[in-house]
């Protein structure tokens, strides 16, 4: 799989550009602020519909534009598939696949794959648990795409639970303080009662798509963890152990269970998830926010018997932070039985020498690899002298001789 041709209008900072590209190494250079983060960005939303730099949309339309549009001609296995997306901040995104429109955007996910690293990656070994939950449920969606419909579907039903727990928590507190036991009745008033009820409906809803999600991501963890293993070794030339633990927000025996590797069925995870909403019942209406459930799980990197954050070198949290991407790329390679698109946006200054060399002969058989650079010496020699470089000067893209 590879990009032969990307075109964006009123994309960050391009009116309009054009980019070919080729398998093997293409290398944009140029000084920062001048666009080349830019291009590659673009081949990352063709692939996630999302950017690895900013949140929303708005920032990626050219200011005092509307819109913007990128599109990407992607070949695998001898066949073209042109991807067209209309980024309209405040509408509703627009997505073409061979120039015929698609009822969400998201039905483009999966005609390109792309791993990217870039140095904000560093917070998945030092940042907060949302950024490893996310790693986690990219990598989900990149494997089988429809698990962004769950994705969607599970943060739509946390909402709306948050809502009413916010809304209703006078009327809920009223005997919460403990929690009910099997077949009592609840006492009340016929507020508290009707309150009761659809929180109950709301708790059916998140344990039933929750338990699909976590399930999930303990099998992906499962498979992702020896790729990293033997990821972070070949980075760092050290054998560290490095590992991957899951931290869940279940009752106490389960939540050890599944941090000792353990992956319960889909259908055991959702009576958890309802008996520990029971159990977390008084403390969830006292807060007015559903404390249970993924998006409150965390992932725990780890070092051999110590945890990386907070005891990892600067140098073993880039590796670390580098073998979760290559252990990802590596398995969407054996699942898929082709390469994704393999980017990595101002990478190579942030490494020492060694990590550089190794880096550059782990990626040397990828089909395509992209990357930026401010200077091009940055880049191993390897690197340049095997593939296109590109100088990128704001306004326009010229190819290096």
């Amino acid at each position: 799989m590879h990009v032969r041709h990307l075109s964006v209008t009123d994309f960050r900072s391009y009116p309009s550009a054009e980019l070919p590209l080729a398998p093997g190494i293409t290398t944009l250079v140029g000084l920062n602020g001048q666009g080349k983060t830019n291009l590659v960005e673009a081949v990352g939303y063709l692939a996630t519909l999302s950017s690895h730099r900013v949140a929303t949309d708005q920032p990626l339309v050219r200011f005092g534009a509307t819109q913007a549009v990128i599109r990407g001609l992607v070949e695998r296995a001898g066949r073209e598939t042109l991807i067209e997306l209309e980024l309209t901040p405040g509408r509703a995104n627009r997505a073409k696949l061979n120039r015929s429109p698609v009822p969400r955007p998201r039905e483009v996910l999966g005609s390109l794959r792309t791993v990217l690293f870039a140095p904000e990656d560093l917070a998945l070994v030092k940042g907060d648990p949302s950024g490893r939950r996310a790693y986690l449920d990219d990598l989900l969606v990149q494997r089988q795409p429809r698990w962004a419909g769950v994705r969607s579907d599970y943060d739509k039903v946390v909402k709306q639970r948050n809502a009413l727990l916010r809304s209703a928590a006078p009327v809920l507190r009223r005997g919460a303080r403990r929690p009910r036991q099997l077949g009592e009745d609840e006492p009340g008033d016929d507020a508290r009662t009707s309150a009761l009820h659809t929180l109950d409906v709301w708790n059916t809803h998140l344990s039933q798509v929750g338990s699909q999600l976590l399930y999930a991501r303990l099998r992906l963890l499962r498979d992702l963890g020896p790729y990293l293993a033997a990821a972070y070794d070949a980075v760092s030339a050290a054998h560290s152990d490095a590992r991957v633990h899951y931290r869940s927000s279940l009752r106490e025996g389960t939540a050890e269970r599944i941090a000792a590797g353990e992956v319960p069925e889909a259908v055991e995870l959702e009576a958890e998830l309802l008996a520990t909403f029971e159990q977390a019942r008084a403390q969830e209406v006292e807060r007015g926010v559903s404390l249970v459930g993924p998006h409150r799980d965390d992932v725990v990197l780890t070092l051999g018997p110590l945890p990386a954050k907070g005891y990892a070198s600067h140098g073993e949290s880039w590796s670390f932070a580098l073998g979760l991407k290559l252990a990802a790329y590596q398995l969407l390679r054996t699942d898929l039985g082709e390469d994704p698109v393999l980017i990595l946006d101002d990478v190579f200054a942030e490494l020492d020498s060694g990590r550089r060399e190794r880096l550059a002969a782990l990626i040397g058989d990828c089909e395509q690899v992209l990357i930026t650079a401010a200077v091009g010496a940055d880049v191993p020699q390897v690197l340049r002298d095997s593939g296109v470089t590109y100088a990128v000067s704001l306004g326009g893209v010229t190819t290096v001789d």
